[in-house]
């Protein structure tokens, strides 16, 4: 699989920050979500929509891959979220071998990425200023939501 050049990322990027606004807007947790194909067809899209559905396994990744539907196979594809991926989601990226994860930051939250990493899957991070400042003010509004969502129940902080 040919490396992701910065551009694209960037632009893939940007779908994923659009959906976390629009989540952002329904009251929702601002995490966006993109599912890319291989050949750089947006394949699917969502939001964290664990607050507007009342339903905790309705996180940007999980969206997105749903939109995306069923694929006869994920290799080569591309899983864009605005933050660090959970256990939950980077269990998602492994289970059905999406090649790459390109994250817009992980300095709110450090999720899974190391570990997918380890397991070959090319990750791109991105550092971008405008995910790291849209969940620093959502935790900053909202910790308890912010802790519900990572399941940092007792200071465990476990996944977004």
């Amino acid at each position: 699989m040919e490396s992701i050049d910065q551009l694209t990322a960037r632009t893939w990027l940007a779908t994923a920050v659009a959906e976390a606004r629009t989540g952002r807007e329904e009251g929702g947790i601002p995490i966006g979500a993109a599912l890319y194909g291989a050949d750089g067809t947006l394949l699917g899209r969502g939001r964290n929509r664990r607050v507007q559905d009342g339903d905790p396994s309705m996180h940007a990744e999980t969206t997105a891959f749903r939109a995306a539907g069923r694929q006869r196979s994920y290799r080569g594809t591309t899983m864009v979220t605005t933050l660090s991926p959970c256990w939950y989601c980077s269990g998602l990226v492994r289970q059905f071998g999406i090649s790459r994860v390109v994250i817009g930051e992980a300095v709110t939250f450090h999720g899974g990425h190391d570990w997918l990493a380890a397991h070959g899957v090319e990750i791109v991070l991105l550092d971008d200023p405008e995910c790291v400042a849209m969940m620093r003010e959502f935790v900053a509004r909202h910790p308890q939501l912010w802790n519900e969502d990572i399941g940092d129940r007792a200071g465990e902080g476990r996944c977004p």
